[in-house]
């Protein structure tokens, strides 16, 4: 989030009381009279955030930000988790999700290419680094600025019993769980694109 009076004492209210739950603060973005405000559990830990937690920081958050009325006018405000495929837009998130797959759309053709898919071995403060799901297993380094969007990949097929063809697949939780889990009822979720589109459930209070 950029560093702004207003941005500065959003986050001074909302980074406390999130470490308080035993969360981590994995997004913030003020924009357009939005407020989205996404937390994860920290790395490592069993389970995901729970329903009951994203309803109490709802809560806690709207109450003080009345209290301390941090942004001027009318806002809406979104508590959720980031789900299981998540949007990757700052250099921690993506030294957070080292190990897993990765889809990255670049905002220009690098190296004969503009998508990219596969592992995401290394990150830092500039860069990206992806081991291409090619035959050579090519290495490649993404610079941050060149991404347009970025998500994890989540495999949702489960893998064959050896010597058996895998199994058509009768539906798919793959709208209700593509998003993190809410305060309210989530979202459903639009089916998968190439366009690489990462829709957010949510719950909103207008303050």
């Amino acid at each position: 989030m950029t560093s702004t009076p207003v941005n500065d004492k959003i986050l001074a209210l909302v980074a406390p009381m999130v470490a308080d739950l035993q969360l981590d603060l994995y997004d913030l973005e003020f924009n357009g009279g939005i407020l989205k405000i996404t937390v994860d559990t920290p790395p490592g830990s069993d389970g995901g955030v729970t329903l009951d937690k994203l309803a109490l920081i709802t809560r806690l958050l709207n109450r003080e930000f009345e209290h301390n009325d941090p942004i001027p006018g009318n806002y809406t405000l979104e508590v959720s988790s980031p789900g299981l495929e998540r949007t990757l837009r700052t250099p921690a998130h993506f030294q957070r999700e080292i190990g897993k797959t990765v889809a990255i759309r670049l905002r220009e053709v690098l190296d004969g290419a503009r998508r990219l898919q596969g592992v995401l071995i290394a990150a830092d403060a500039t860069t990206a680094t992806v081991r291409l799901d090619d035959a050579a297993l090519t290495e490649r380094v993404v610079p941050l600025a060149l991404i347009d969007r970025a998500r994890t990949v989540f495999n949702w097929a489960p893998a064959p019993k050896p010597g058996k063809a895998p199994a058509k697949k009768a539906g798919s939780p793959k709208a209700a769980a593509k998003n993190g889990k809410t305060a309210a009822v989530a979202k459903p979720a639009p089916g998968p694109s190439d366009e690489l589109d990462f829709p957010i459930a949510h719950e909103e209070a207008t303050a």
